[in-house]
Parts: structure tokens; C-alpha cells; sequence
């Protein structure tokens, strides 16, 4: 059951979940069990259909998990009870409007169930991204319908923000343009977001901590700076046969030359050295590369020799 904290819920965690299920054909999410503290910005990083986007849905209650328990800044999600949903917002790549409101009357609209909402930011927001609000919604772009769900997330002034690949299928420049909107909101240090991608680069950079999703599974989830300082790429020149490096997610060989990614380059350089290895050299590694290689599966091989 999910704990009932009636007290202060400044300090709750903005989200918790507890053996969160959802199965769908062919493909099931969890269980996961995850929390998010007040401040932190959180990556949530997977490729295509490996169930970011179900996570969020059973976060912000659009879905109903099958089973385990969600909490969001402190209250149960509760179908009964909607209160907890004035604490969070989500921008999704197909954005829930009145189609055949203005943006204005669809803002003024959401405003009610939300006693944070900020007439002066959703203004502001508008015109920052030159978004004409009396049109009506049905006759937006795409990119435009983009905007508007970005103002009307942050002008209800949530403590959690749930942000599910927000720039999907936008063209280069309106991508663009969202995306140093939500940077400079991110660098204000001021939110707790969520923000779920498979491209690195929206995110990365700004990110406190990374989660990795697989197959459904949260693999790995570390703060950024630490993936950063711990993973490298070694070359090394070793006779014989290809030995199992401590902390090696992948290896690859020519003849004596060796080149293996870590996720812990100072214990898998001081394994080679004691393998008798020579010109062993550790080169740091880009987000997006350590990535890419936790996705692929390699972190679960490290992992299992440590």
C-alpha cells in the first residue's frame, strides 16, 4: 500500500513507485521501483519501445498500472481522489488540447485545476515563443502545438514535471527553440523533472542523474558526473587469450592489440596490469558512448563479473 502522509509534503519524494507493473501484449514494464527527490532533474533514458513512455503514463494516472503502488509529492495516486494531479504536469509529443478552442480558452480552462497557475508566465511563455493564442488549436502546427503544451505545463507551476519526449517528430528549429526554453528552466536549479528520451543530447547536459530503461528494466541509473568519471575506453597489448576484465562491458581483439569500454576504467586498468598487459591506455568517454553501450545490453555482462 502506498504510505498516507498527511503532514508535510514539502519534503516527500516527488514520485515514488512500488512494484509497478504494466503489461501489454507482447511487452511488460517492471516491476520498478523508483523515487525522485525534490530538485533533482532526472533523465529517464531508453530506446524506442522499451517503456518510458508507459512509466510516465502510469505516473501522471493516465493509465492504471496492474499492479504496484505510485505516490506523487507525498499523496497516492487515487482515480477517487484527484487532488494529487494539481502537483504535476506532463508535456507529451501529442498533447491533449479542445481542438476546436483557442490556445487562450484551452489555458484559462486548465487554470481552474491548478492554484499555482501563472497567468504572467503562460503570457510570457507566448510570447517568448511567438505563439498566437487566439487561434484555435485544430489549426496549429505541429511545432505550435509543441509550444503550447510546454506553456501550459509550466504556467500551472507544478513541483513535479513529467516531460515525455516533448520534442518528437519537431522540425530542427522549433526543437530548437523548445528545447532552450526547457534548458533555461532547468538551469534555474529551481525543478523536479522527470524527462523521458532516447536522444541523449536533449538531456544529457543538464541531467543530475540518468536511469536507463531496457526491455522494461531499469539497468543502471547513477548521476551523470559519475558515469562520466568512471567509464572509459582502454587499449592495451596483451598476449594470449582474451581474459574476463573485471568491469568490461565490451572487448574486442587484433591478434596481441585490445580495446575494452568500462564502467569502472581504474579497476579494469589495474586488472590488465596485473594480467601483465602493456600500453594500457584509459581514454574518457562521451555521454552519449556510454550510453550506447549500456543499451546494448553490455552493463548487465559488467555487472555479473563485479
Amino acid at each position: 500500500m502506498a504510505t498516507e502522509n498527511k503532514g508535510d509534503l514539502s519534503m516527500a519524494p516527488a514520485f515514488r513507485c512500488t512494484g509497478l507493473i504494466k503489461s501489454y501484449p507482447g511487452f511488460r514494464l517492471g516491476p520498478l521501483d523508483m523515487e525522485l527527490e525534490p530538485g533533482v532533474v532526472l533523465g529517464f533514458i531508453g530506446p524506442n519501445g522499451s517503456g518510458k513512455t508507459t512509466t510516465m503514463r502510469c505516473l501522471s494516472g493516465l493509465v492504471r498500472p496492474d499492479a504496484g503502488d505510485v505516490e506523487l509529492c507525498g499523496r497516492a495516486v487515487d482515480h477517487a481522489d484527484p487532488h494529487w494531479k494539481a502537483d504535476v504536469a506532463i508535456v507529451t509529443h501529442r498533447q491533449p488540447f479542445y481542438e476546436n478552442w483557442s490556445g487562450a480558452r484551452n489555458l484559462a480552462f486548465l487554470a481552474k485545476f491548478y492554484p499555482a497557475w501563472s497567468a504572467d508566465t503562460a503570457a510570457a511563455l507566448a510570447q517568448r515563443f511567438d505563439l498566437a493564442l487566439g487561434t484555435r488549436v485544430r489549426n496549429l502546427s505541429r511545432g505550435n502545438r509543441a509550444k503550447l503544451g510546454i506553456v501550459a505545463a509550466l504556467a500551472a507551476g507544478p513541483r513535479l514535471l513529467l516531460l515525455d519526449e516533448p520534442t518528437a517528430g519537431l522540425d530542427p528549429v522549433v526543437r530548437d527553440d523548445v528545447l532552450s526554453v526547457l534548458f533555461d528552466l532547468l538551469e534555474s536549479g529551481d525543478r523536479t523533472v522527470f524527462y523521458s528520451t532516447h536522444i541523449l543530447s536533449d538531456i544529457g547536459r543538464l541531467a543530475d542523474e540518468l536511469a536507463f530503461l531496457v526491455d522494461g528494466q531499469v539497468v543502471l541509473r547513477q548521476p551523470v558526473d559519475d558515469l562520466v568519471e568512471n567509464w572509459r575506453s582502454i587499449t592495451f597489448r596483451l598476449s594470449g587469450e582474451q581474459p574476463e576484465l573485471t568491469g568490461a562491458v565490451y572487448c574486442e581483439r587484433s591478434g596481441d592489440d585490445g580495446r575494452t569500454i568500462s564502467c569502472d576504467g581504474d579497476l579494469t586498468a589495474a586488472h590488465l596490469g596485473e594480467l601483465g598487459a602493456e600500453h594500457i591506455r584509459p581514454t574518457p568517454m562521451g555521454i552519449d558512448e556510454i550510453a550506447v553501450h549500456i543499451m546494448k545490453g553490455g552493463y548487465h555482462v559488467a555487472a555479473d563479473q563485479g
